[in-house]
């Protein structure tokens, strides 16, 4: 049956990685503690280019500029202060999303920080992962 149907060997094979993958993280150890690495503090302007550098070089922001936001634009008017806006309104609310990553790995480094909040997030992933190996055997093909 699996020779002569190759999706049906595909969705075995996904099934079967997400199933191994959400047993193991339910039967994942206790981690216990980490020890911290210790290496030189990174200045706040090195951390503000390597994330410039690496925003720059997302697809997602070229995407934006060149499909999304020229929807916006009145071609009637001058077209480079509306760019100017359009872009300042990405970046604010680009840095909010940041600041927003950067709080949540704080509060979250502390939760993972006890070995309570490791496993409970090791059994959230391992529901997840069940849940969509389950979504995927349920699934049919249209």
């Amino acid at each position: 049956m699996l020779q002569t149907s190759e999706l049906l060997f595909y969705g075995i094979k996904i099934v079967a990685r997400l199933s191994v993958l959400s047993r193991l993280a339910v039967v994942a150890r206790d981690p216990g503690t980490q020890d911290t690495v210790a290496g030189a503090s990174v200045g706040t302007l090195r951390l503000a280019r390597q994330e410039f550098l690496v925003a720059a070089g997302n697809p997602k922001a070229i995407l934006i500029f060149t499909a999304f936001l020229p929807q916006f634009v009145d071609p009637a008017r001058a077209i480079t202060p509306q760019f100017a806006l359009l872009g300042a309104l990405f970046l604010m609310l680009e840095w909010i999303a940041i600041g927003a990553y950067a709080y949540m790995g704080l509060h979250m480094r502390r939760w993972f920080a006890q070995p309570r909040g490791k496993r409970l997030f090791n059994r959230c992933c391992a529901g997840l992962l069940s849940a969509a190996a389950s979504v995927l055997l349920m699934a049919r093909r249209t």
